[in-house]
């Protein structure tokens, strides 16, 4: 059974930094892709950023620069580095796993397995 635990949410002014972390169990599959996704409120979900089982990673236009993914395959976590928040980041922020043949995008169709989210919140 695919468990994924986002941990590391929290409250922050403009300017400040968070690291998301997503632990992850249960998946053998040797070619993946895993990604974050965000849900503000009243908006829909959208995605942050994946990267895939060779490294290869993506980015929305509106974190690109400031927001980095990145994982340690030896302790199975996802993690997402994000610099320079803005108030327009506040959101629930959500960890995704889907097998890379599906695709490796910003959609949420490639995803098969989520995790609970965890609250970020930035203040101006």
């Amino acid at each position: 059974q695919v468990q994924l635990v986002e941990s590391g949410g929290g409250s922050v002014q403009a300017g400040g930094s968070l690291r998301l972390s997503c632990a992850a169990s249960g998946y053998t599959y040797s070619s993946y892709c895993m990604g974050w996704f965000r849900q503000a409120p009243g908006k829909e979900r959208e995605g942050v950023a994946t990267i895939d089982s060779d490294g290869s990673t993506s980015y929305a236009d509106s974190v690109k620069g400031r927001f980095t993914i990145s994982q340690d395959n030896a302790m199975n976590t996802l993690y997402l580095q994000m610099n320079s928040l803005k108030p327009e980041d506040t959101a629930m922020y959500y960890c995704a796993a889907g097998e890379l043949w599906v695709g490796c995008t910003l959609h949420q169709a490639n995803f098969g397995y989520w995790g609970q989210g965890t609250q970020v919140t930035v203040s101006s």
